[in-house]
């Protein structure tokens, strides 16, 4: 359970902020994405296999 501590006269645009930053970092919304859709594991290995191959060129060019 978050929990979002609102000093006295702080502005509730404020408090909202917080909570929604607290609640991104938690990641619930990303793992529920994920969970939607079934992934088989030959594809999620793949997946990961290009993005290191992308990253990779990437920091050679930045050489």
């Amino acid at each position: 359970m978050i929990i979002v501590p609102v000093k006295e006269g702080e502005n509730i645009e404020r408090a909202l902020k917080k909570f929604k930053r607290k609640y991104e970092k938690t990641g619930v919304v990303k793992e529920l994405r994920r969970r939607q859709q079934f992934d088989k594991p030959s594809e999620v290995k793949r997946l990961k296999m290009e993005h290191a191959i992308y990253v990779q060129k990437l920091q050679q060019t930045e050489e």
